[in-house]
This record gives structure tokens, sequence and C-alpha cells, in this order.
């Protein structure tokens, strides 16, 4: 969110400004939703939104915006008539919203931003396509609606698609008849707690944060779980697991649970715990042998089958793993797939799309 920081910034200083953001994308497009590219005066520029090949375009057309025009929906893509111009050379299609950020008159652009830097969750919903074009709406996880659209379905549909969006931890462009939605969504970097404090978890987490996750380990023998052992860990908790989410903030759909250790008793808790809970992601490390004598002990524990199914044990991609470093890697190659819908198979003999955007 660097680039509304600086339009922030442009704009407290009493510049004009305005804010293009992706807000569609079809085919190879170089750009996700929500990637944005600040425009100030005395040709300040922060961000991009297409690597290079409209920037110029949408420069040209924010100029009228920042000094107070309407706000547009722009399209680009290879059929455009000066296609290798302002059009993108990879064959894809961008639409791209433009606006004016001034938060006096738009107080929820501004109220995102802060959200934004403090790693809150919230969608902000703008009507970028339709009668109500420009209209805003803020919907937070702690439950906080802000802001209309200019009609009760409009709003429901609004508050329904922010709460979607923002556990899916994707910005995207909803229809809604002649309405186009633009959800645009910050969150904070995901959470990987990883239960054993072994020498594994010491790779995981390096590699967890490299990745941009926050790690935490937790284990209830204090003799292990030393923070000096893990440096690149958030936080070592030394506990049982409900007392260690206690601490760390309930479990929610965007934590992922690594069971790394060979303990039963902290095995069985860790994995209790989740299975009672809705994290995103759940795996267990352990042999096939260990994987039933656990999946016996879970089911007699009252757990069924559709519980059971939740575990991804053993853990990780088949890579053929040796070191811990490897096995990190497989881990988090797991993790990463199945949270962009994908089964972590290789690219070269797969059909379909190589990025998870819808086209």
């Amino acid at each position: 969110m660097d680039v509304m920081q600086a339009a922030k910034a442009w704009a407290g200083r009493g510049d004009d400004v305005a804010v293009a953001t992706v807000v569609g994308v079809k085919r190879s497009a170089p750009r996700p939703p929500g990637t944005k590219m600040a425009i100030g005066e005395d040709g300040a520029i922060a961000g991009a939104v297409s690597g290079g090949c409209v920037e110029g375009a949408v420069v040209a057309e924010a100029e009228a915006i920042r000094h107070g025009g309407s706000p547009r929906l722009l399209e680009y893509g290879i059929s455009n008539e000066e296609a290798w111009d302002v059009g993108l050379q990879c064959g894809g299609e961008i639409s791209v919203w433009v606006e004016r950020y001034d938060p006096r008159s738009d107080p929820l652009q501004e109220r995102f931003t802060d959200l934004a830097r403090e790693g809150e969750r919230a969608a902000l919903v703008t009507v970028v396509r339709g009668p109500q074009a420009g209209a805003k709406l803020l919907v937070t996880a702690e439950g906080e609606r802000s802001g209309t659209l200019g009609d009760p379905a409009l709003d429901a549909a609004a508050v329904a698609h922010g709460d979607e969006l923002l556990w899916a931890e994707r910005s995207e462009l909803r229809e809604l008849g002649d309405h186009g939605l633009f959800v645009d969504v910050t969150a904070p970097p995901p959470r990987i707690v990883v239960f054993g404090a072994v020498d594994y978890s010491a790779t995981v987490c390096a590699l967890a944060r490299f990745l941009g996750w926050r790690p935490f380990v937790v284990d209830p023998r204090a003799a292990f779980a030393r923070p000096e052992r893990f440096p690149e860990a958030e936080d070592v908790v030394a506990a049982w697991p409900e007392e260690a989410f206690a601490r760390l903030g309930g479990i929610d759909p965007a934590t992922a649970i690594v069971v790394l250790t060979h303990d039963p008793k902290l095995d069985d808790a860790a994995l209790g715990l989740a299975l009672r809970s809705a994290p995103g992601y759940i795996g267990a490390m352990g042999s096939r042998h260990a994987q039933q004598a656990r999946r016996e002990r879970l089911i007699a524990a009252g757990f069924g089958d559709a519980d059971l199914a939740r575990i991804s044990a053993p853990v990780g991609l088949d890579l053929g793993a040796l070191t811990a470093e490897e096995t990190a890697l497989s881990i988090m190659g797991e993790i990463v797939a199945l949270r962009r819908g994908r089964q972590g198979g290789r690219l070269a003999p797969a059909g379909g799309r190589i990025h998870a955007i819808a086209s």
C-alpha cells in the first residue's frame, strides 16, 4: 500500500492527486486487480498499473481528473486501434478505474489507506460502472460498515462481496445488473503457526518469512521453545495449543497450522484445536504408520471422516525432499498452492491458466 501512502502524503500537502487502480483483467494481463498508481503534481508518479504498457495513457487521462474531473473507467487491450502505443503487447486486457484522491471529499479512501497501513483487514467497495459510479462502501473484519452505494440492494451486495473477499484476500470486480462493483481488499500478511520446536520448524519459519508470511512457533516444552532457536519467528510461545492461541488472537481463515512434532500429546491437542476451528490450512508431519495411528486416536476423540479430510497428512508436496530446507519448500509449496486454489503439480504438462485471475 506504499502507493496510497504516497497519495495521502501528496494530498496532505495540498497537491491535486489521482489514483488509478486495476479493477479487471483478462487473459495475460501484467498486473492483478487492486494494483495501483498514484499521479501527483510536477510529474510525480508512484506505482504502475501495467509495467509500462499503458502508464502514459493513464497519466494523460488522470490529469483532468486530478483537477476535479469525474472518475473514469478506462479499458486497454491488444484490440485497441493504438494497440502498440497504449495497448498490452502481452495480449491481455485491463480495466483501470481512475479517480481523484481527496480525503476531504472522500473520507472512506483515507480510512481504507489507514487500515492498510495499520495491517488491518478491510474491503472498500466502489461502483465503477453504473448510475452510482464513484460511490463507496467500506467493510472491515470487525464488522464496521461505512458509506453507501446509494441503493439498499447494492449496499447489501457490497457487504456480502466484501465479507467474502476480505478473507479470500483478493481484489475483484463483481457484476450486479448494470453495475460493476470493484471490491478492493487489504489484509495483513498471512500467518503460519508451527507446532513443535524442532529443527524443521526453523527452516519453515525462515522460508515463510521470506515469502511474506508471519511465522509463529508453539511448543509447551520451554527448554525447546526458545526464541534464539527460531530467529525468523515473529513469536515463540511456550504453551499448550489452547493457551497459545488465546495469546495469539485465535484462529481465523487466514491462518495456516502445521504440526511437526512426533509427540501424540501435542499432535492431538494441536490438531483437535485446529479441527474445532476454521483455519485456511491444516498439515501434519509423520510417516504413513504414524498418520494411521493419529487417525485412530482422533476418531476415538470424536472426530469424523470429514474432519480428518481437512488435514493434509503427510504434510507437503511430493518433491522427494530430504533436507530440512527441501522439506520447508515442500510444506510452503503446498500451502501456497492450496491458498491459490491449485494442486501444486508441474506447470509444463498442465493446461489452463498460469495465474489464478478470472478471465
